[in-house]
């Protein structure tokens, strides 16, 4: 009986090597799609994750570091001419544009001068917080839509077995397994590609509104010593 099965299943393209490869190999079209998708997501989302990891890490050392130099300058001018053109720091960016558009409006009244910097601190604070949140979308979207593709390829898959039973006349787990197998590995691709995604993306956003509010804090009291 065993060996009547394994002839069956060999004749309809089944195969007792369960491996991921062959998982792949003798999935249909439109179950590699999904597979490929997924992959391919999950391999950008981990490469977003470690570039903003990287970047949180790196900016709270040099907004610190700015923050340190800037209270313990003389004046504000004078830290501002020791500054380079263009500093890697969203803070140190924010001030040396507010800064120049300080410069340029020495000859207006101070009503003006103050309100017309405290715009342009917003419009530049608004830019690096962009900068920093940008691709947190795909993270979201990925979190969000992976498992979903991820069920898409399972239910292909399991079609796909209820149609070897109905080719086959035959009920057998052995029939059905090589595409179940399939189904459930396109659902663990969803959820390994959505997981990482949706933990990180939670984690940025907090640390994004941290950031803000650091931006905010140091905008404020800039404001007030002008």
């Amino acid at each position: 009986m065993e060996q009547e099965v394994a002839t069956q299943v060999v004749g309809l393209g089944g195969s007792t090597d369960f491996s991921l490869i062959q998982l792949f190999v003798r999935a249909d079209i439109i179950v590699k799609s999904v597979i490929i998708i997924l992959i391919a997501a999950s391999v950008y989302s981990w490469a977003l994750i470690f570039e903003k990891y990287k970047l949180f890490k790196k900016i709270d050392k040099t907004t610190t570091s700015f923050e340190e130099k800037f209270w313990k300058s003389r004046s504000a001018e004078s830290f501002f001419n020791t500054l380079t053109n263009r500093e890697k720091d969203p803070v140190a960016n924010i001030f040396q544009t507010a800064m120049n558009e300080l410069i340029k409006t020495k000859s207006k009244s101070s009503v003006v001068q103050s309100a017309r910097v405290s715009r342009i601190l917003e419009i530049s604070a608004d830019k690096e917080i962009k900068l920093i949140e940008k691709h947190f979308t795909f993270l979201a979207t990925v979190g969000s839509t992976a498992p979903f593709i991820g069920l898409f390829g399972t239910v292909w898959g399991i079609m796909n077995s209820f149609q070897s039973i109905a080719i086959s006349r035959n009920t057998s787990l052995a029939i059905v397994a090589p595409g179940i197998a399939e189904a459930l590995f396109a659902t663990a691709l969803g959820l390994l590609a959505a997981i990482p995604a949706v933990v990180a993306y939670n984690k940025f956003n907090s640390d994004s509104k941290k950031y803000s509010a650091r931006i905010e804090n140091f905008s404020k009291r800039f404001l007030s010593i002008i």
